[in-house]
């Protein structure tokens, strides 16, 4: 079998050739590489063929069913693996840029801030890339991280789960909220034994907000009465703004400052960490970049 010359055997070794070899190496059989490469069992042969006659020498002995390589073969299969990881090594790269340029990332947040805040810094890093945004309460976040609606989300208290990873964002308190024009407004705390009089505007039980207000009124050893219940932070603060009650909020849970006063409650000064969290099976290059982004002052 008459070979290339050394000057032409470099471009034979094309890597649709070197696939096919390393196909055969690991599947036994032509037909068995086809199936791995989604390919005619012609095509393979082919590319085994046109290979051998570059190199000028067998590559592979048939014997019964199979196809047994060459000491020679085995040698040239270890450094022509290497080329083929290194191809798709490159092709990785260039799927990464793509999305950097062009890709989409779907993120969740419990409150508008600090996770706008977040999205901002991310979009000057990657201004080609869409971003969709689902609001809603915790629950409705966590819910949407675990069914893979959003491929990242923003939460206070994200439980410390193996199937979760997780970045702390900032830490932040709820504050009872009321209109500039009530009475309560102008003092620098107040405590769930005055609140309980008060109109007092609830979130519905999926909140993380209704909870810490929850749990501030138990340890009071209270039982507040709501004169309104609402599934949104917005809708609290439009009823707040409207005079309807006081409402509570998470102190940096929104850059929007008309329309209410934020008042500390004694019994709901403990702060909590705010998560940028996703799936641990859940990664690529965009939520490398949000990720990047979630550290402290990051």
């Amino acid at each position: 079998m008459n070979s290339l010359s050394p000057k032409d055997l470099l471009p034979a070794l094309t890597l649709s050739r070197l696939r096919a070899l390393n196909a055969v190496m690991e599947t036994g059989s032509f037909s068995a590489a086809a199936r791995r490469l989604a390919v005619s069992q012609a095509t393979i042969s082919q590319q085994v063929r046109d290979l051998e006659r570059a190199l000028g020498l067998d590559l592979f002995r048939r014997v019964a069913n199979d196809m047994m390589p060459t000491p020679l073969c085995q040698q040239i299969y270890t450094l022509s693996r290497e080329i083929e990881a290194a191809g798709q090594r490159i092709a990785d790269l260039l799927a990464q840029h793509r999305t950097l340029e062009q890709g989409e990332l779907r993120i969740g947040l419990g409150n508008a801030m600090p996770g706008m805040a977040r999205i901002g810094a991310f979009q000057k890093l990657c201004p080609g890339v869409g971003v969709k945004i689902e609001m809603g309460s915790w629950g409705k976040i966590y819910e949407a991280v675990i069914e893979g609606r959003v491929d990242v989300a923003v939460l206070p208290d994200v439980p410390d789960e193996p199937r979760f990873r997780r970045r702390q964002v900032q830490s932040q308190a709820v504050v009872a909220i009321a209109h500039p024009g009530h009475p309560l407004a102008g003092r620098s705390e107040i405590s769930c034994a005055e609140l309980v009089s008060e109109r007092l505007i609830f979130r519905t039980p999926g909140s993380s907000t209704q909870r810490a207000v929850d749990e501030a009124f138990r340890s009071a050893r209270l039982s507040p009465h709501a004169t309104i219940v609402l599934d949104t932070r917005d809708g609290v603060l439009d009823a707040v703004a409207n005079a309807l009650g006081i409402g509570f909020m998470w102190s940096h849970g929104t850059s929007r400052r008309d329309g209410f006063v934020p008042i500390p409650c004694r019994e709901m000064r403990r702060e909590r960490a705010d998560y940028v969290f996703a799936l641990r099976s859940a990664r690529g290059p965009l939520h490398e970049v949000f990720f990047g982004l979630a550290a402290p002052g990051g």
